[in-house]
């Protein structure tokens, strides 16, 4: 499509991205107004107010039927993170609910692939990973969606290769197998580097550092996590991921002072973890 939806994206601030979604509306075509609706809907999601998203999306579900493979793709997606997301929570979720997810996006994933929009192709398979919460059944879904994007040759699809590292070495951690997920988030912070998103940049050496502290290195991540936190904190958005890091890293360490300033630091921003 002619619209650069990444380019309208900041999934950091959903409001705003819902509000540039609408403003190009405007001048979008009938099919790329559809298309912008599913990131409204998307928009509602990441602020978890899943039945929003669905209304928008079943405000669109009439014209399917009429509408270019790129918004059938695009809504079985988005109804997908209606029932199954990172944005719904900790904790196990019905079956029911579960089989849902799994229904949406093997469809989207079917569709995306015989209308080879591997970019979203990808971006369901990479999905099916919140779907199947297993430590094992993550890893051959984060596999194969870095298979299906190192088959491809779209250059869009290429750039899902950062997030599918580190979510390969997310789904080797939590297995405990800490040499091969370092490996992976070490990958992952390479591509970072390269594309000089400080976000993401940041996010890859917490990883790092993260493993590296279950590895009971713990000065190596001490040295990350410290600078991390003054990076942040220069910025005027303290982090409280890299203060709960420091709590236990100090904890390991039997700094029990330092430990339990980094606690307080953590229970200011948030509070609600409690």
């Amino acid at each position: 499509m002619a619209i650069d939806l990444l380019a309208l994206w900041d999934f950091s601030k959903p409001e705003l991205s819902e509000q540039r979604f609408r403003d190009a509306l405007e001048s979008a075509t009938p099919d790329e107004q559809l298309i912008l609706q599913t990131q409204i809907a998307r928009s509602f999601g990441l602020r978890s107010d899943f039945a929003a998203a669905q209304e928008v999306l079943a405000s669109i579900e009439p014209m399917l039927s009429q509408a270019s493979d790129e918004v059938r793709v695009r809504y079985y997606l988005e109804l997908g993170r209606t029932c199954s997301s990172t944005t719904h929570g900790e904790g196990p979720q019905p079956s029911e609910v579960r089989e849902q997810a799994r229904d949406c996006y093997m469809k989207c994933f079917e569709l995306a692939k015989a209308s080879q929009l591997d970019y979203l192709a990808i971006d369901a398979l990479h999905m099916m990973a919140v779907v199947d919460t297993d430590p094992d059944d993550q890893l051959a879904w984060d596999l194969r969606a870095l298979s299906y994007m190192e088959n491809s040759t779209q250059a869009d699809a290429k750039r899902w290769e950062g997030s599918l590292r580190n979510n390969a070495g997310y789904a080797l951690h939590l297995a405990g197998r800490y040499d091969e997920a370092l490996a992976q988030f070490y990958l992952a912070l390479s591509l970072q580097l390269k594309s000089g998103k400080i976000r993401g940049i940041r996010v890859a050496y917490w990883m790092i550092a993260w493993t590296l502290r279950a590895m009971d290195r713990l000065h190596e991540a001490l040295d990350i996590q410290l600078r991390l936190e003054q990076e942040w904190d220069a910025d005027g958005e303290p982090s409280q991921y890299v203060y709960q890091e420091l709590e236990h890293l100090y904890s390991a360490l039997q700094e029990t002072e330092r430990s339990e300033h980094y606690a307080q630091l953590r229970k200011a921003i948030a509070p609600e973890t409690e």
